[in-house]
């Protein structure tokens, strides 16, 4: 197993993995409150990427990358990515205040 270091590269490349074997890779978080780590691992059985960090500003690199891989496997592995996001804009809900019931 390799841990990447540059959150940059582990992207690129398990991108690269996933496209490579859409059928079979797989990404799984796991994270350990007690220790406060967050462990990343992109895997086609074969080859397999971890990135492992303790800062909580990676939360929202890790969103960005769910997103990716969601767009990934829902438009699959030819999709274009450079589009995603680390939060989606969602359409503005109207307020329910100036409501009365009758």
């Amino acid at each position: 197993m390799v841990y990447i270091a540059s959150w940059d590269e582990f992207v690129e490349r398990s991108v690269q993995l996933f496209r490579a074997n859409p059928q079979t890779s797989r990404y799984v978080m796991k994270y350990r409150h007690c220790d406060g780590k967050l462990v990343l691992k992109v895997t086609d059985n074969r080859e397999c990427l971890k990135f492992k960090t303790d800062q909580a500003q990676d939360a929202k690199k890790m969103e960005k990358l769910n997103n990716i891989f969601f767009t990934l496997m829902a438009r699959g592995p030819d999709a274009d990515v450079s589009e995603v996001s680390g939060k989606e804009q969602a359409e503005p809900q109207p307020s329910k205040k100036g409501r009365r019931r009758q």
